[in-house]
Parts: structure tokens; sequence; C-alpha cells
């Protein structure tokens, strides 16, 4: 019989979306917040240009950047932490539509996992209406593509990104 242990703690990271004109300085400390909790890392902003699917809601000119919390944290707060970002992103929407989209996820050694309100194949429920998938995974030479993952998770950005997030699960402060 196998041995119940507690899991690692995970990096938790945002993936932010939002329109070019937006002051992106407003998130972070808004997340800073909420999270109770300093961002030490943040991506380069680039152009959102993978899919138009959030056009409609969000407008054109949208913008991608990936940030993460200082604190390793356990990884069944995912599912909290999903509804905390649905209501900051409720809470900014203008005329029903959102003007953020904020995916929260965490980082293992193995994996990334991101959170989401949506069911489908490859997702497992975790809590509250909140499922997880495992959207990459980390091997020696780096993230490998799954036939799920989004193509912005796999742009030199969102690697470089995941790569220096990774690395404080080697050495937590």
């Amino acid at each position: 019989m196998g041995q119940i242990n507690n899991p690692n703690l995970s990096k938790f990271f945002c993936g932010l979306l939002f329109p070019a004109t937006y002051n992106v300085n407003e998130i972070y400390k808004l997340l800073e917040s909420k999270f109770q909790d300093d961002i030490d890392i943040k991506s380069d902003i680039i152009d959102f240009n993978f899919t138009t699917y959030y056009n409609h809601e969000m407008g054109d000119n949208l913008k991608r950047q990936w940030v993460s919390f200082k604190t390793l944290l356990n990884p069944d707060r995912l599912a909290d932490i999903k509804i905390m970002t649905n209501y900051i992103e409720d809470g900014l929407a203008k005329d029903n539509k959102r003007i953020i989209n904020i995916d929260p996820g965490y980082l293992t050694l193995a994996n990334v996992i991101l959170a989401s309100t949506k069911d489908f194949s490859h997702r497992i429920y975790l809590s509250k209406g909140i499922y997880a998938e495992v959207t990459t995974i980390y091997k020696k030479d780096g993230f490998i593509k799954l036939p799920w993952t989004y193509p912005d998770y796999l742009c030199p950005t969102a690697t470089n990104f995941m790569i220096k997030a990774r690395q404080c699960l080697f050495n937590p402060r």
C-alpha cells in the first residue's frame, strides 16, 4: 500500500490578457492585495495574436503577460484562487464584458496546471465548479506540448517565464 503524503508546495501564477490601453499596474496591485503576496516574476508583455477568441468580448489589440507570486502554496488552493480571480474579472467588467482575463495556475517541477470553469475530456474536477488541466509537462529539454496546450503557453515569452518561476521550486525562500 502506498504511503499518503502531503504534496510539494507549488509556484502559483496568473496569465493576464488585457487591452493594450489597460493600465496593467492596477491589476498587479489588486492581485497582490487579493493574494496577500508580492508578485516576484513578470514576463514581458507580448501581443496576443494566437487566437481571436477573446476579441468579441475584450476588443482588438490584446496583450498577454504572466506573473507569479513569491510564496509557494499547497496546490489544493487552486479552486479557491480561480473563484477569486473570476470575482476580480467580474468586478472590473464594463457592460457585462471583461476587460481583463486572469487565468490562475501553478507550476511543479513536472508540469504546468491551469484552472478552468469548463469541463472537458482532459480536465479533472477539483471542487466548487472548478476543473484543472495539465497544460504542459516539463522534461529535460523543456516544456512539452500536449494535444490541448494553448499555443501561447509554448511561445518563448511563456516558456522563459515558466523556467524562471520553476527555478523557485529548487530554492524556496
